[in-house]
């Protein structure tokens, strides 16, 4: 027959109050060594309640947006704006090139058919809006008075 050996195994816990020594010690030990990491990364920082850093001014510049996120500028031009200049800010971006369809200003072929369906037509489609063109040019802040009169000014340059 052949010998088993059994080797015995020591371990340094002996009794159950060695073990509950070290399963505390295994709880405080960490806990105690976050603590002193945060102490000393933060230096102790105490904050006063009504020290300069606290005080609702230094909060709001710390609060504030980093920008600010602009929709839309208000028009520099207030009040009456005359056909011109209408035409010359919001009409010529599109009509001065012909971009997607919009008729060149002085095209007489172009707006022919245009003047042909009446001016009251006209007016209508530049404040509703027709196909690619947007309400108003696409200037919301145009008074319908200011369409109507671009309108006229265009369509007189291109008789």
């Amino acid at each position: 027959m052949t010998d088993v050996h059994l080797e015995s195994h020591s371990t340094p816990i002996q009794t159950p109050k060695q073990l509950i020594v070290v399963v505390v010690l295994a709880f405080l030990i960490p806990i105690l060594l976050i603590v002193m990491v945060v102490q000393m990364v933060t230096g102790g920082l105490r904050v006063e309640g009504g020290g300069p850093a606290m005080s609702e001014d230094a909060v709001a510049q710390r609060l504030k947006p980093v920008g600010n996120v602009v929709l839309a500028e208000a028009s520099s031009t207030t009040g009456v704006r005359s056909a011109e200049q209408v035409v010359n800010t919001v009409c010529q971006t599109c009509h001065g090139a012909g971009l997607v369809g919009a008729p060149k200003i002085g095209d007489k072929a172009a707006w022919q058919s245009r003047l042909a369906q009446g001016v009251s037509t006209l007016h209508a489609h530049a404040i509703k809006g027709i196909r690619a063109m947007p309400p108003k040019g696409g200037n919301p802040s145009l008074s319908d008075a200011d369409v109507k009169a671009a309108v006229d000014y265009m369509g007189a340059a291109s008789k």
